[in-house]
């Protein structure tokens, strides 16, 4: 009310002051994009890494040590077989980097067309290639198969992408435990006392991701991304749930 009798004479509020705490939570750690701001985000978050994980241990047993989303392994082994003279290892590794970058960047443009609902297009890109994968297998095609994983891979990783192209990476958690680090020594020095948990259940997720998707290779072979695309799609679909409540 005191807000209304004022409304004449008091210059109009252009910024609220949640807002203001709302962008402050998405941008904290020296500036560092995170968007583990939310339940919502949290959960989701977790579970694409778990389904990262999940496709790096089919593709790491498949392809015999290369990884599909794990693009550091990957740059160490071309680079040690670089040194060691193997032409032919290191030349398969660097395809599969460029397979990922490719994929990251179809990601992009997704999300680079600021629909609402760029997260479930991203999502279902991600199972649509994953589903193609299992049909590649399923007719005799598993190098077709394993070149539409890293793709997924790839563009999975702008599920959470923020204006200027960072955000927070899914298929890899260096970066996570980094972070864990960090904000444990923040914790103990007065900061949040729980802030790195997030970063911590991300790693897990992958880990616990890829315990699964090696014993499932293990069991039918690359028939088990089926089950990877299934994930992406009821995922994508959850995400459209979520976009339409808000």
């Amino acid at each position: 009310m005191w807000l209304a009798r004022r409304r004449h004479s008091s210059p109009p509020i252009l910024f609220k002051p949640a807002d203001f705490i709302d962008t402050v939570a998405i941008f904290i750690c020296d500036g560092a994009p995170t968007m583990l701001d939310s339940s919502r985000n949290i959960v989701l978050a977790c579970a694409l890494s778990a389904l990262a994980g999940y496709a790096d241990g089919i593709g790491y047993l498949y392809l015999g040590g290369l990884f599909v989303s794990f693009m550091s392994g990957n740059s160490t082994r071309m680079g040690v077989n670089l040194a060691d003279g193997n032409l032919y290892a290191a030349a398969e590794a660097l395809s599969v980097i460029v397979l990922f970058v490719a994929g990251a960047a179809c990601g992009s443009m997704i999300v680079l067309g600021r629909s609402r609902y760029s997260q479930c297009a991203v999502l279902l890109a991600e199972a649509a290639l994953l589903a193609l994968a299992a049909l590649g297998h399923g007719f005799g095609l598993d190098r077709f198969a394993i070149t539409a994983i890293v793709l997924a891979m790839g563009i999975e990783n702008a599920v959470f992408q923020i204006a200027g192209g960072s955000g927070l990476g899914l298929t890899y958690v260096t970066g996570a435990l980094v972070k864990v680090g960090q904000l444990a020594a923040a914790a103990l020095t007065g900061g949040a006392r729980l802030a790195w948990v997030p970063n911590l259940l991300l790693w897990a997720a992958l880990v616990a991701g890829s315990v699964v998707g090696a014993l499932a290779y293990r069991w039918i072979n690359l028939a088990a991304i089926w089950f990877a695309a299934a994930a992406a799609l009821v995922l994508g679909a959850w995400v459209a749930t979520t976009v339409k409540r808000h």
